[in-house]
């Protein structure tokens, strides 16, 4: 018996994409989405598994927002790289499976390790 739960957290930021020939090369900007998917196996006597406000919290103070994020890390970032980033970031405190950034409504990247 498992439960999976979703967290998302929006963020707003620019970014170009290096190595990249067409207009994302140029600095642009997104109000980008993280939707963070953890499973758990146990409730405690509340009947929750993970506290959202907690992963919330956590979440905000991790998120880049309204910054330049080529010049807050090291590789280039694209949706692929930040679903990646996040995910071992968020590895490191809880049972996340997989991470999805979305750059539109439409257009996102996830990423969840190889079972």
């Amino acid at each position: 018996m498992s439960w999976d739960l979703v967290v998302r957290q929006k963020f707003s930021a620019a970014h170009f994409l290096e190595h990249y020939q067409g207009k994302c090369e140029k600095m642009h900007g997104h109000t980008f989405e993280m939707e963070v998917h953890f499973r758990t196996r146990e409730l405690d006597r509340s009947g929750i598994s993970v506290d959202f406000g907690e992963i919330k919290e956590y979440l905000r103070g991790l998120v880049p927002d309204h910054k330049v994020l080529n010049e807050v890390y090291d590789f280039s970032p694209s949706a692929e790289n930040l679903a990646r980033y996040f995910f071992e970031q968020i590895k490191l405190k809880y049972p996340v499976i997989k991470v999805m950034v979305w750059e539109s409504d439409d257009a996102g990247a996830a990423y969840a390790e190889d079972q």
